[in-house]
């Protein structure tokens, strides 16, 4: 393997890492509630912790460090990551565990950022657009691995098991970032104030209000999808961690999907996708009755509530390119950050919904996200032309 090929993959691997340490938590959620002795509806709680610190770490970290030596921000990201993960996975109570995870997600979103920024800045443009897709793509592939990797070693072992697995990856991975990631890389200088012109954007501001909408969607029946298999549809333990790689490879042929709608005028199609999610999340419910109508159905979200991202990435470059130079690094980050808004809120609506109704009912929750998202597209559509 070249050394360019290895520093590809290395960033992959970042956000493979990252992924698993931040989808992991949500095919142990059973385990850790009878762990500490408490109900599901409480620990569900944990992902919008998670989510809500994310969000609200990443533009204020990204933009107060924008010049900072990247190479010497990244290695103490990198070392932050690792003792709250270490954290996480010895917790002897939910409130550790739950600060554990605070550490954690307030670094994850700078750490993904400045990979993408390094890709653009030191990948071929020949190789830039594939490397910075499969950057996005190690996300799904940790839902692939993640989820189940640690239903299984949680159901073997112990769920703590499964983040020690998360703690060894990251030493390698840190290894791997102190010998191949440049000491120094240009940059372009601007204030708090001037990075955040581009949050004026009515265009980027449309692009963010999707992005949430689709991850509250999305998390609705995402945080709860191990008892929605197992509880609802009683499929049992051993089935359950097959399923789950089925959903996670269905989210990498949204990503595939995702590039080929991208490629065509993304914007445009956005709101017929948004109806396709929106009436699945509908007859969720009913699809839930039978094994095989809710696998299908759930199948089906995980694949359409993921076709929009490389869309909105695309716009959030190009608006940042073309009219806010300055605010490129922040422009690369915005997914993540309010991707973990909706995360937050979905995860918040559904333990809610739960301790007041039945897991059936998350679908026709997530449709009112759903006709937001319609809702934003259009407007998006329409100024996008401009």
């Amino acid at each position: 393997m070249t050394h360019t090929k290895l520093r590809s993959f290395t960033f992959i691997l970042v956000a493979f890492m990252l992924g698993c340490n931040e989808f992991m938590v949500v095919g142990v959620l059973s385990d850790i509630a009878r762990s500490y002795h408490v109900p599901l509806s409480t620990v569900g709680f944990l992902v919008t912790a998670f989510a809500g610190v994310y969000a609200i770490s990443t533009p204020i970290i990204t933009t107060l460090t924008s010049n900072w030596n990247r190479y010497k921000l990244l290695m103490l990201l990198m070392t932050v990551f690792f003792i709250g993960n270490t954290l996480t996975a010895i917790a002897p109570s939910l409130g550790w565990l739950l600060f554990a995870r605070i550490i954690t997600a307030a670094v994850a979103g700078t750490i993904i950022s400045l990979i993408n920024l390094l890709v653009s800045i030191i990948t071929p443009m020949d190789k830039r657009p594939m490397v910075l897709a499969w950057v996005g793509a190690g996300f799904s592939i940790a839902s692939v691995i993640g989820v189940p990797l640690g239903t299984t070693i949680a159901t073997l072992l112990s769920w703590h098991d499964s983040f020690w697995i998360i703690s060894g990856l990251t030493l390698i991975v840190f290894a791997l970032l102190a010998w191949l990631t440049p000491r120094d890389t240009p940059q372009v200088k601007g204030s708090i104030l001037e990075q955040l012109a581009l949050l004026k954007d009515r265009r980027v501001l449309l692009g963010i209000g999707i992005t949430v909408a689709v991850l509250s969607l999305q998390y609705t029946f995402y945080t709860y999808v191990r008892p929605l298999i197992t509880n609802v549809m009683g499929f049992s333990l051993t089935s359950l961690n097959w399923l789950l790689l089925l959903l996670g490879v269905m989210s990498i042929i949204g990503n595939e999907i995702a590039g080929l709608v991208a490629s065509n005028k993304g914007v445009q199609k956005l709101p017929v996708v948004f109806t396709i999610m929106t009436i699945l999340s509908l007859i969720l419910g009913v699809a839930l009755e039978n094994k095989v109508t809710g696998m299908l159905t759930l199948a089906a979200l995980c694949v359409v509530v993921i076709i929009y991202g490389t869309t909105i990435q695309l716009v959030f470059i190009s608006v940042a390119e073309k009219e806010y130079p300055q605010s490129l690094a922040l422009a690369t980050s915005l997914i993540s950050i309010f991707a973990n808004v909706g995360i937050s809120l979905g995860s918040f609506t559904a333990s809610t919904t739960v301790s007041f109704a039945s897991l059936t009912t998350l679908g026709y929750v997530g449709a009112v996200y759903g006709i937001l998202a319609i809702g934003f597209s259009f407007v998006l559509r329409r100024f996008y032309r401009k």
